[in-house]
């Protein structure tokens, strides 16, 4: 199985604190991973340096067999998409949503005078219904619901294709319904054999969908815990990564958990 990512004892140094702290992790092509953890424990800036958006102050990050700082970021990022909050902050508003997926072809933000071929647009209104997104192709981006924009940005991140897909709490702020209807999606797309690599950072347990395969749990910066989902997320561990005693439950692939009583 060929490895999509490897971090080797990675540190994040910031105002004299390492906020990723001895990391080493590794992820195969056919693993999707989860990654946990309270705020501030690292997650966000994890997902940053395997989006080649950040390199490390020690260590060695190594993304599609090449090493960062020692490869040209720019023709490694098209082979890696990203879907967060940050992205959807930088659409502009009136760009209709089929234009947002589009531009992915050229990695830009805004519709401009790109010439698109007619290969892209079938492929970007391929990819807007499978995301059940085809009927506001021609919407306005600022128009959607929180969950519509979410998908949105999910679609615009698989329409290259790429090699590894990056999630950052692509379920944060949205309504029950919304929640369960994208997880359901991203559930779906995870099982697919066709499907690259994947890494989601979440808070939330009940926010993992069925389909992923791995956990990384994340405390102060370091490893808590990571490895398969099923052996590796348990009761103790979320208690060592969250600092409370949890209890921990499974049903049908998903997870919930609350504090102990």
């Amino acid at each position: 199985m060929p490895q999509v990512l490897e971090f080797s004892d990675v540190v994040v140094r910031r105002n004299a604190r390492d906020i990723v702290d001895h990391v080493t992790w590794s992820v195969q092509d056919d693993e999707r991973w989860v990654v946990l953890g309270p705020n501030g424990a690292g997650k966000t800036t994890v997902l940053q340096l395997a989006d080649t958006l950040l390199h490390p102050t020690s260590g060695v990050v190594t993304i599609l067999g090449e090493r960062l700082g020692r490869t040209d970021v720019f023709d490694l990022r098209p082979r890696i998409g990203l879907a967060s909050s940050a992205m959807a902050r930088r659409v502009p508003p009136e760009e209709t949503v089929l234009d947002v997926v589009l531009t992915a072809a050229f990695a830009v933000l805004g519709r401009w005078r790109e010439a698109y071929e007619d290969i892209d647009e079938r492929r970007a209104l391929r990819v807007l219904a499978e995301w059940k997104l085809d009927h506001l192709a021609d919407r306005t981006f600022g128009t959607l619901s929180d969950g519509e924009q979410k998908r949105v940005q999910i679609a615009r991140a698989i329409m290259t294709d790429p090699e590894l897909l990056l999630l950052d709490e692509p379920t944060a702020s949205l309504d029950l319904g919304a929640r369960e209807e994208l997880l359901t999606l991203l559930g779906g797309y995870a099982q697919a054999p066709s499907t690259p690599a994947m890494i989601m950072v979440t808070h939330h347990v009940e926010e993992i969908p069925v389909g992923f395969t791995h956990v990384l749990l994340l405390r102060d910066g370091a490893v808590v815990s990571a490895g398969p989902l099923r052996e590796t997320l348990t009761a103790e561990a979320l208690a060592e990564t969250f600092g409370v005693e949890i209890v921990l439950s499974e049903a049908d692939g998903r997870y919930a958990a609350r504090a102990a009583s």
